[in-house]
């Protein structure tokens, strides 16, 4: 069965539920994936469920903080968030969020080449393009990488034009309306 390149991307909430919904279909078809989590760490309740499913592999590289650019949020908005967020200067991002990223990517990269998964999510990897984290040209290499029978899905805000253009299904998530701007914040197990 040929195999293609997905990507969910937009401001919505949902891409990470969707990439979930679609690795369990998988499993239940007797398909192997790898679910690679980028810049989250194992706070999120898919932590206590995924793991215990045949066939799933669920790693993470992230730490347990927010990384943002310079200028993206106001002051206020950064104060709310307290020790949670690590603010950086454009084209300077942390020197240990990188080295954390660049293990990821060599681990996706195995993955992605060897054959051994019939599906990788490489969740939240946008935002490591987006911040800066990883290369375009690296992620280039991924894909030119990849096994034909390997499907791949990229989640996350903010996918690169090229990426766009390189995948086979493109999903963007639009936020028509959602209780966060009236301070409602994540809940476990809905949101996180």
């Amino acid at each position: 069965m040929k195999a293609y390149v997905q990507v969910y991307t937009g401001e919505g909430k949902g891409k990470t539920t969707a990439a979930i919904g679609l690795a369990i279909r998988a499993i239940g078809a007797g398909k192997k994936v790898l679910f690679l989590q980028f810049m989250k760490s194992k706070v999120y309740s898919e932590h206590t469920i995924l793991p215990t499913l045949t066939n799933l592999t669920l790693e993470t590289v992230g730490k347990p903080f927010f990384i943002i650019k310079e200028g993206m949020k106001s002051k206020d908005e950064l104060a709310k968030w307290g020790d949670e967020v690590v603010v950086f200067e454009s084209g300077n991002p942390p020197k240990d969020y990188v080295a954390l990223i660049e293990k990821g990517y060599e681990r996706a990269l195995a993955a992605i080449s060897s054959g051994e998964y019939d599906l990788v999510v490489l969740d939240e990897y946008n935002m490591a393009l987006f911040f800066e984290l990883i290369t375009w040209d690296k992620t280039k290499a991924l894909l030119d990488a990849r096994h034909p029978e390997t499907e791949l899905v990229f989640t996350g805000r903010g996918a690169p034009q090229e990426l766009i253009d390189e995948a086979d299904l493109v999903t963007e998530m639009k936020e028509i309306k959602h209780y966060y701007l009236q301070g409602v914040m994540a809940r476990k197990g809905i949101e996180n």
